[in-house]
């Protein structure tokens, strides 16, 4: 069985930065591309950054350009999401999933996903 958890998510200042795992339990981690998403109170779940399996590949909405930056460790079976400058937009509950598609080109659709964590709460106060 799969199994996708999250953590790092807390309460935070805007302008402040957290770091959150993923940790990947019941597959080969390193065949998969990885992605973040998250989902704010009364919105829709949107994607926030994708990493391809070998980790050469790096994709990101808009709003976390230059701000967020996703990383991998096949060796840990880990996935990482650094959020620097913190804004109250980032407030939202933070999923991490995979994909089963090794050389997939679509990473931007919670569809293109089949494997979700629980979520981590991240909260960015004013």
């Amino acid at each position: 069985q799969v199994q996708l958890v999250e953590s790092g998510g807390g309460l935070v200042q805007s302008g402040d930065s957290l770091r959150l795992s993923c940790a990947v339990s019941g597959r080969a981690f390193s065949l998969y591309p990885m992605g973040w998403f998250r989902q704010a109170p009364g919105k829709e779940r949107e994607f926030v950054s994708a990493i391809s399996w070998s980790g050469t590949y790096t994709y990101y909405a808009d709003s976390v350009k230059g701000r967020f930056s996703i990383s991998r460790d096949n060796a840990k079976k880990e996935h990482y999401l650094q959020m620097n400058n913190l804004k109250p937009e980032d407030t939202a509950v933070y999923y991490c999933a995979t994909q089963d598609r090794r050389y997939s080109n679509t990473f931007a659709s919670p569809a293109d996903y089949v494997f979700w964590g629980q979520g981590t709460r991240v909260t960015v106060s004013s």
